[in-house]
């Protein structure tokens, strides 16, 4: 026996592998099931014998009649189209061998190896063999060449029949028995090529029998494919051989190998199409995003712009509050998604180029620019809001201090003034003795001086009332009416002064004068006791500062007003020694008294009482301007700290712009290194996040402490957030430059030196170091790279690089435009080419013909937008694929 496992050096290649695996597989299977066995004997005859009658000759038997090797070396020259040696003519076992073995030798040339088949095995009628052997000239000839998708062999026979089969119902093609059971896989087959062949409609699942005798009668008529099976032989086994069904379907594949060309240039629309589909995903994806974005600052804008006046302090801090959540919650994301919308823009941008599709031109409003003065609307509303709050916050600060003011004096006032009115309205010297109307002519003095002492309160609390005014206090109505009442009830006072001070002055005449020292007594010491109210008034005024320097002025007032209480304890004891020089003279002379000064209702013990009562206060105020002391101490320690946090984010900030510019012009090395480098620099700005974060706690310290200055920085939060979202946003904008660059250089086939070289002339004649030129500096870039431009075309280059007409010239769009002149991509005549094969070279093609040849959402997709075709022998149905083909690509591909 002649053994042919190195029959051929070329063997060792994957394809040869691949028929051991299948062969090893035939001889399990045949152990396994007999019944395969004759199967495989109808297949392989009646494929044999399509092939042998193109010889004028077939086979009975196929174990018995390629005993002799004649036949089998006839069917090899047929299904080649080669000669084989001559064969021997003899009768003798020799001679069948020889002849045998030239055919597997022939074979063998092929690249097969075959294994454990030998001449003497052929020549005994071997069934398994011979089997075995056929099946290898079907693997070699007949399947090994079918190649669909860079997939071949028995995988591309299965996903051509997935292909051909995906539209039908009930058919799902899995593999090559018990999926084609049913009949039905074979009758898509052929009603997916020759739909005038089959009904489809009419076969049933449950009917199999049917279904196949009806698919083998049709190809064995109509297609040339002779019937190698019986539908009872499928039917009528648990699982039907895998061999006999890929010889079976491989007759369906070249049958039909014409269509290729068809499915071809289906696959050319497909990519085409999906092309399209994704950028028109990526277009809505960015309308929604900028209109939601949009949508989310129109809504916004209103609010901050806001003035809607707080009656208190409180409400005007929730406010604050509320602006500060908007400021750290609500806004960051929003930048973030203003960020992606600028990084989608671009990258959609720059797949339309390399797919030599139109530029993408956002609905009216949803440009990037149109974004970005929308963004830039919000922030001067965001200023102008958290400056308002700041401002209302002062003001309502004042205005409590004032309304607190007001009410404090206008008590202070109000008890001063009760009973007054009934005193001056007594005629209690009707009936007094001279000395006693004497007595009450210089009380009512005192009184007068009293009246005048509260004159400047009086105006005090007026002046009070209308500064409330202007500043729109929220309860002015309250206090105009108490305002009121008090100058109403000070004018009564005043008429009412002046009548009994004329009735005592005409009563005067006939009295005599009143004791001296009582008088003297009561003139002293009303100023005193006005002066001991202003001084406790003084020291229970509230005050307010916001720096050292005002605490500082205050308790250097206080120190002052210390200074003089030597000075006014020595008038008040001159006072009390004149009380006591009374007495001493009334027990000197033995005057009765009656106890009370007639000319003043103020009493030593009142003096004293309130004496001590002020000399309590100073300490109080002593210890109340220092706490404010201490406190404005703690602000300027917290300025200090912001100040120097402040100085060193943004030296930060500023370094690290300056070193994105100058990485973004210098960049080294291949476009994924600097992509690397990038990020990883990208996500070293990301860690300085914390220190953004620390200068945001101490900034919200000092809001809550109201600190509205700092001497010690030029820096507020406003310009650094800013400044810290910019530098986001420009490293975010260079890496996006870069994965640009790499689609361009993908899609281009741009190698990269040509990336380095592009980047050096242009870093050449970018003087400025900016990442972008003006026209001039370009047109010498272009013809240092030898290019000859006259103006018009000059022109037309600056149309393409500056659509916008902006005067500069970036790096990326220097690459768009090198990348377009030195590569090609599908154009609208190669896809109206293909629409013209799918069409069998009509000028126009219809819905069933589209979802024949295209997948079902392609296919639909085309018949939404193609127009109806109206030209020369239109037909109901027709739609127009040229001017759909010409949609694509703009009106600059007609």
């Amino acid at each position: 026996m002649v053994d042919y496992h190195a029959a051929n050096n070329q063997s060792s290649t994957g394809g040869v592998q691949t028929y051991m695996e299948q062969e090893n597989d035939w001889d399990r299977d045949m152990l396994l099931d007999p019944a395969w066995e004759r199967q495989q004997r109808k297949t392989f005859t009646a494929w044999c014998n399509s092939h042998l009658r193109k010889s004028g000759t077939q086979i009975e038997n196929i174990e018995e009649d390629f005993r002799d090797g004649l036949k089998l070396m006839l069917l090899l020259e047929v299904i080649a189209g080669e000669r084989l040696p001559k064969p021997e003519r003899g009768k003798m076992r020799v001679h069948k061998i020889n002849n045998v073995n030239k055919a597997l030798d022939f074979i063998a040339s092929k690249g097969v190896k075959l294994v454990s088949i030998g001449a003497e095995e052929i020549v005994d009628g071997n069934a398994k063999m011979t089997l075995g052997m056929i099946w290898t000239i079907i693997l070699r000839f007949a399947i090994q060449d079918i190649s669909v998708e860079e997939t071949s062999a028995k995988e591309g026979l299965l996903l051509w029949c997935q292909r051909k089969t995906a539209p039908y119902k009930n058919v799902n093609v899995q593999n090559f028995h018990i999926s084609w059971k049913d009949g039905l896989a074979f009758n898509a087959l052929i009603h997916r090529h020759r739909p005038d062949l089959i009904d489809y409609d009419s076969l049933r699942k449950d009917d199999p029998v049917t279904n196949l005798n009806n698919a083998f009668e049709v190809a064995e008529k109509h297609l040339d494919i002779p019937k190698m099976l019986d539908a009872e032989d499928i039917v009528g086994t648990l699982r039907p051989d895998e061999k006999a069904i890929m010889t079976y379907v491989s007759c369906f594949y070249h049958a039909f190998s014409g269509a290729q060309k068809a499915e071809t240039a289906a696959n050319r629309i497909c990519k085409v199409l999906a092309v399209n589909q994704e950028n028109e995903q990526m277009m809505e994806d960015y309308e929604k995003l900028a209109s939601e974005l949009l949508e989310w600052i129109r809504r916004t804008i209103p609010w901050l712009e806001n003035r809607t006046q707080e009656k208190t302090v409180n409400d005007m801090q929730a406010k604050q509050e509320d602006f500060r959540d908007y400021r750290c919650v609500h806004k960051p994301p929003k930048v973030q998604e203003k960020c992606q919308l600028e990084i989608s823009f671009n990258t959609l941008q720059t797949k339309l180029r390399l797919s030599n599709r139109p530029a993408f031109m956002p609905s009216e409003g949803r440009m990037v620019s149109d974004i970005n003065g929308a963004w830039h609307t919000l922030e001067g509303a965001e200023k102008g809001y958290e400056e308002w709050i700041l401002s209302e916050i002062r003001r309502l600060e004042r205005l409590e201090h004032l309304a607190e003011k007001f009410h404090q004096k206008a008590a202070i006032h109000e008890s001063w003034t009760d009973g007054k009115e009934a005193m001056l309205t007594q005629k209690d010297y009707e009936t007094s003795t001279l000395s006693e109307v004497k007595a009450l002519l210089r009380k009512h003095e005192a009184f007068e001086s009293d009246l005048a002492a509260h004159q400047d309160r009086v105006e005090q609390i007026a002046a009070i009332a209308q500064e409330l005014n202007e500043l729109d206090y929220y309860d002015s109505a309250s206090v105009n009416a108490r305002c009121q009442k008090i100058c109403d009830q000070w004018d009564v006072l005043g008429t009412l002064t002046q009548n009994r001070k004329e009735s005592l002055e005409r009563t005067e005449k006939q009295l005599e004068s009143i004791d001296e020292l009582y008088l003297e007594y009561a003139k002293r010491a009303a100023p005193f006791n006005n002066w001991m109210e202003g001084a406790m008034e003084d020291l229970q005024d509230m005050f307010i500062v916001h720096n050292i320097e005002e605490i500082q002025g205050l308790i250097t007032a206080h120190e002052q007003f210390k200074s003089t209480l030597a000075e006014a304890n020595k008038e008040r004891e001159a006072i009390q020694a004149i009380q006591a020089e009374v007495q001493k003279i009334a027990q000197s002379n033995g005057i009765k008294l009656s106890g009370a000064n007639p000319y003043t209702t103020i009493t030593p013990a009142s003096i004293d009482s309130k004496w001590k009562k002020a000399m309590d206060m100073v300490p109080l105020r002593d210890n109340a301007l220092q706490d404010e002391l201490n406190k404005q101490n703690s602000n300027d320690t917290l300025r200090a700290k912001f100040a120097t946090q402040a100085n060193t984010v943004g030296a930060y900030i500023q370094a690290k712009m300056e070193e994105i510019g100058r990485i973004s012009i210098e960049m080294n090395g291949t476009l994924e290194d600097q992509l690397t480098h990038l990020k990883d620099y990208q996500k070293t700005i990301m860690s300085y996040m914390p220190e953004i974060n620390t200068l945001e706690g101490y900034h919200q310290l000092i809001q809550e402490a109201l600190i509205f200055d700092n001497q010690y920085t030029s820096y507020t939060m406003e310009h650094l957030r800013v400044g810290w979202e910019q530098l986001l946003t420009t490293i975010a904008r260079t890496i996006n430059e870069v994965e640009n660059q790499i689609l361009t250089r993908d899609a281009k086939g741009i190698s990269q030196e040509q990336l380095y070289e592009y980047r050096a002339s242009f870093n050449h004649f970018d003087k400025k170091r900016s990442g972008q030129m003006v026209s001039e500096d370009f047109r010498a870039l272009l013809i240092s790279t030898g290019n000859s431009l006259g103006d018009s075309e000059f022109a037309r280059i600056m149309g393409i690089v500056d659509p916008n007409g902006s005067g500069a010239v970036t790096f990326q769009a220097f690459i768009d435009f090198m990348s377009r002149e030195t590569t090609d991509t599908d154009t609208a005549d190669q896809v109206i080419a293909s629409f013209k094969i799918l069409a069998a070279d009509k000028p126009f093609i219809t819905a069933e013909e589209l979802r024949r040849e295209l997948p079902p959402d392609q296919a639909e997709y085309c018949i939404a937008r193609m127009a109806p075709y109206t030209g020369p022998n239109a037909i109901p149905g027709a739609l127009d694929y040229m001017s759909f083909s010409t949609a694509l690509y703009g009106e600059s591909d007609l």
